[in-house]
């Protein structure tokens, strides 16, 4: 009896590591070989891991990351969502997927419309193109609400950040921020005043530059910032958004109850569940028009040595780091990296390693935990106009966090209905009860051995 209970002891512990959460990831801690990709959230995986949002600078070498695929000047309409497809199933080929996503999107009436239904992570709708310089603009309405955050940002691998927010308790305000690779930084935030960002549709611009960006509205520039106003003397760098991002549009609880007080005081208080938003549509939503984006030439010193993707070559995470090559953007399976991209390939492996790779339970897609990851009022770093907002239409309460992660989990379905459906990402809780349930397996093995 005592070298069975020995053995479901052994057994469930072995077991308990194996189904751990991701390991975590920063420009001080770098990623593991076995999961050698960071999330633009800080942990470590392979597959999803490595596509966009893998951060070099903190992944196991520069390398782990995927390459990027390079720029796509277009206008995006919303009459579907043919282009989009879940974040659990797009391996890189952005010439198919042009959009990937985790939450809840829908189409109607010709508009994309981003969801948050009570007590989720709300929506993050990413575009797979990177633009090295360019301008993207698009008509928007705003959600509302204390600790409901509308976003329309730049954001590099990296964590340079070039943001368009929206605060949902501020509704005459949008916010304008920038990050280089997601330094703190209080002085980067500014307002600029808005009719009403959630009854009214405006017009929303930002136009990326090598020496500046500017942030526009209704077509009239509310914002200027010139990249020699950014020089770091201590560092000699500019602290300046360089590298290659993709257009975000995201809208998620900053709200959070969990989330770090800087977050929810930056958010206008704690998110109200039971908004009459949440009591009439049973969520909150964020409505986005036609999407153009128009992508600039790169840098007149870039190294060009193709027309395909971008990688990095160092990490310095500079202008100077980017390579344009015409390497493969896509990976065989979620257990590919970019050191290795055809794991589980039919020609690479064998069918039981094929198989394994391509539906490994853990650490291949990397959950939505809201928000860009560089938050005002972090713990992790990230600039901010600092304290909350001035009211507006919407009345304060309290606060959310950066990171909030819903058992990391963040219900999604193909259609992007919006209805509550599993996204493919096994929450914690699913591995751990996958786990348990192995342990019993093997468990049971022992006993019959013994």
């Amino acid at each position: 009896m005592v070298r069975i209970t020995s053995s479901l002891l052994l057994a469930a512990l072995a077991t308990s590591v194996w189904a751990g959460s991701a390991p975590k990831c920063n420009s001080d801690k770098q990623c593991p070989e076995k999961f050698p990709c960071c999330s633009q959230y800080g942990e470590c995986g392979t597959g999803g891991y490595c596509l966009g949002g893998c951060d070099p600078l903190a992944s196991f070498s520069v390398d782990s990351c995927a390459p990027e695929p390079v720029c796509k000047s277009t206008t995006y309409k919303w009459d579907n969502l043919d282009n989009a497809g879940l974040n659990t199933k797009y391996l890189g080929d952005a010439s198919k997927t042009d959009w990937t996503y985790s939450g809840f999107p829908e189409v109607k009436d010709g508009n994309l419309y981003i969801n948050m239904p009570k007590n989720s992570v709300g929506t993050l709708f990413a575009n797979n193109h990177y633009v090295w310089y360019g301008k993207i603009s698009a008509k928007i309405k705003s959600s509302r609400g204390a600790g409901v955050v509308t976003g329309f940002i730049f954001l590099s691998d990296s964590k340079d950040e070039i943001d368009l927010e929206f605060v949902g308790s501020d509704l005459r305000n949008v916010q304008t921020n920038y990050y280089f690779q997601g330094i703190l930084d209080y002085e980067n935030g500014g307002k600029s005043p808005v009719d009403n960002t959630y009854a009214d549709w405006h017009e929303y611009e930002i136009d990326w530059k090598p020496e500046a960006i500017t942030w526009s509205v209704d077509g009239k520039v509310v914002r200027t910032l010139k990249r020699d106003e950014t020089w770091n003397d201590k560092t000699k760098r500019y602290d300046y958004p360089q590298t290659p991002s993709r257009m975000q549009l995201s809208l998620w609880p900053a709200g959070q109850a969990s989330n770090a007080e800087g977050t929810k005081e930056w958010a206008g208080g704690e998110i109200d569940w039971d908004h009459e938003d949440i009591k009439k549509h049973g969520k909150y939503s964020a409505a986005f028009g036609p999407i153009t984006v128009e992508c600039y030439d790169p840098p007149k010193d870039a190294d060009q040595q193709g027309d395909k993707a971008y990688i990095f070559t160092d990490d310095k995470g500079i202008e100077s780091s980017i390579r344009m090559t015409n390497n493969n953007t896509v990976l065989a399976s979620l257990g590919a990296t970019g050191l290795d991209m055809d794991v589980g390939s039919k020609s690479s492996a064998s069918p039981s390693e094929s198989n394994s790779a391509s539906s490994s339970p853990t650490n291949t897609v990397p959950e939505n935990h809201g928000g860009s990851g560089n938050e005002p009022g972090s713990n992790s770093g990230g600039g901010s106009s600092g304290g909350s907002s001035d009211g507006g239409d919407e009345d304060s309460s309290s606060g959310s966090s950066p990171g909030f992660s819903q058992d990391g989990s963040d219900s999604s379905n193909d259609s992007g209905s919006g209805t509550n459906g599993s996204s493919g990402a096994a929450s914690q809780n699913e591995r751990v009860l996958r786990g348990s349930f192995f342990a019993v397996l093997v468990a049971v093995v022992v006993m019959i051995t013994l």
